[in-house]
C-alpha cells in the first residue's frame, strides 16, 4: 500500500509574489521575517532545502545550511485570494479566477436582516475586528443584551462570537449553519466561523479552543473526490475537513492546536493505510501571523521541526511526504494584521528520493500538490495541475 503525507503549515509564506502588490501587501515575506528571530531552529526543514528554495529571503547572515537533501520548490498561487479556503482548494486542484466576497464596510442589511430573524438575536459589531479585541469590546454587552457579536477581517468570513454561559457550543453551531444558508450567491464567503469564549469580565475573556468553520462547498471536482472515488482512504487532520465540508474525505481528526495535530499525524504514520492523509497546523496563522507575534510563529515552526524527522524515519518505502502552506501571512507586517500574498514552499521527501537534492525552481500553481498526490497512486488529474513526480 502507498501512502502520501501532505503537511499545510497555515499561512508560511515563501516570499512575496509577483502581484502582491494588487492585494495591498509591499515587501513581505513570512518566511524573511520568522529568520530574525532566535527562536528559529529548523534543521530537518533546513537540510530539505527550504532556505534553497528560489528568491526566499533571510535575515542578514542567517546559515541557510549546507547542500540540500530533498525536493523543493516555491508555487505561486494561481487563484484571485489570499485565504485559507481559496488557498487550499488550489492545492486541492480548484482554481478560483474570482475572489471570495469581502466586507471592510460590515455586511449589509440583506445578510444581517434574515439573520436576526433566523437566531430571534440582536447583532452587535458587524464591522473587521480582531478576534480578541472584539470580545473585550463587546463581550460584556452580549453578556448583558444576548446579541451575538458578528464581525468580518479582511478576509472572507462571517465570524460569531458569544459566551458560552449565555449561548451553547451546540446553539452557536446552529446559528452558524443559519448564517451559511443565508450566505450563498453573491455573499458567499469562504466560511461562517463559530468563535465561544468564556470569562467574567472583558478584563479576562479568552476564547475557547470550540472554534468551528462552516465553509462552502467546494465547486469543483478535487483531489480528495477522485482519490475517494478511487477506493483510496482520505485522512483529514485539523480543520481540513471543515474547509472541504467533508467532501472527497473517509476519515477525519478535529485537533485543539499543532502539538494535537503532529500528534494525530505521527500516530496515522503508524497506521496501514492506502491513500493520503492531509493535515492542517493552524497555529502558525491564527495564533502567531495575525497577531504579528514573531518569536511565536518561529516558535511553532521550531516545534513542528522538532517532530519531523519522526516523521520521515515512520515513513514506508513507497510513501512521499509534502510540506506546503496556503498564503502568507507576514508577521512582520504593519500595514495590517492580515494574511499576505505570498509563493509558499513545497517540500517532498521519501524513502525513494533518498540522496536526490532537485530545485524544481518556481511552480505555477498550488494545483501540482493535488496532480503529484493523484500521480502517486496512478490517477489522472481532472484538474489542471503539473505533477512534481515527473520532474524527478
Amino acid at each position: 500500500m502507498k501512502r502520501f503525507f501532505v503537511i499545510v503549515l497555515d499561512s508560511f509564506g515563501a516570499g512575496e509574489a509577483p502581484d502582491a502588490a494588487a492585494f495591498g501587501d509591499f515587501d513581505v515575506s513570512t518566511i524573511r521575517a520568522v529568520t530574525t528571530s532566535e527562536k528559529l531552529k529548523v534543521p530537518v526543514m533546513k537540510r530539505l532545502g527550504l532556505f534553497h528554495i528560489d528568491g526566499v529571503q533571510t535575515a542578514e547572515g542567517f546559515d541557510r545550511g549546507g547542500a540540500p537533501e530533498g525536493v523543493y520548490a516555491r508555487m505561486q498561487e494561481r487563484s484571485a485570494g489570499k485565504d485559507t479556503t481559496i488557498g487550499h482548494w488550489e492545492l486541492a486542484g480548484i482554481y478560483s479566477p474570482d475572489p471570495l466576497p469581502t466586507y471592510p464596510e460590515g455586511f449589509p442589511e440583506e445578510v444581517l436582516e434574515p439573520f436576526r430573524k433566523a437566531t430571534g438575536r440582536g447583532v452587535l459589531c458587524n464591522r473587521p475586528y480582531s478576534g480578541t479585541d472584539v470580545i473585550r469590546d463587546y463581550g460584556e454587552e452580549h453578556m448583558r443584551t444576548g446579541d451575538l457579536i458578528v464581525y468580518t477581517s479582511a478576509d472572507s468570513v462571517f465570524q460569531i462570537a458569544a459566551h458560552e454561559d449565555i449561548v451553547s457550543r451546540e446553539q452557536l453551531y446552529e446559528y452558524c449553519n443559519m448564517a451559511r444558508e443565508i450566505l450563498q450567491g453573491k455573499h458567499g464567503v469562504g466560511r461562517v466561523i463559530a468563535r465561544p469564549f468564556v470569562g467574567t469580565c472583558a478584563a479576562d475573556f479568552t476564547r475557547t479552543s470550540g472554534r468551528h468553520d462552516f465553509s462552502l462547498v467546494p465547486p469543483a471536482v478535487t483531489m480528495l473526490d477522485q482519490l475517494k472515488e478511487a477506493g483510496k482512504d482520505v485522512l483529514a487532520v485539523g480543520k481540513i475537513r471543515d474547509i472541504f465540508v467533508g467532501k472527497g474525505i473517509t476519515e477525519h481528526f478535529p485537533t485543539a492546536g499543532n502539538p494535537e495535530g503532529i500528534d494525530r499525524t505521527l500516530e496515522l504514520l503508524d497506521r496501514e493505510f492506502d491513500g493520503l492523509c492531509f493535515v492542517n497546523l493552524v497555529d502558525t496563522d491564527m495564533i502567531y501571523g495575525h497577531r504579528r507575534d514573531i518569536d511565536g510563529y518561529a516558535s511553532a515552526l521550531t516545534y513542528f521541526d522538532e517532530h519531523l524527522q519522526a516523521m520521515l524515519d515512520k515513513l514506508g518505502e513507497e510513501d512521499l511526504l509534502l510540506i506546503t502552506a496556503d498564503h502568507g501571512c507576514d508577521p512582520s507586517y504593519k500595514r495590517t494584521t492580515d494574511h499576505t500574498r505570498e509563493y509558499v514552499p513545497m517540500l517532498l521527501w521519501g524513502p525513494s528520493l533518498r540522496g536526490k537534492s532537485i530545485n524544481l525552481g518556481t511552480r505555477s500553481t498550488f494545483a501540482d500538490v493535488g496532480s503529484t498526490v493523484l500521480d502517486h497512486f496512478g490517477i489522472t488529474p481532472a484538474f489542471a495541475g503539473s505533477s512534481i513526480l515527473r520532474d524527478l
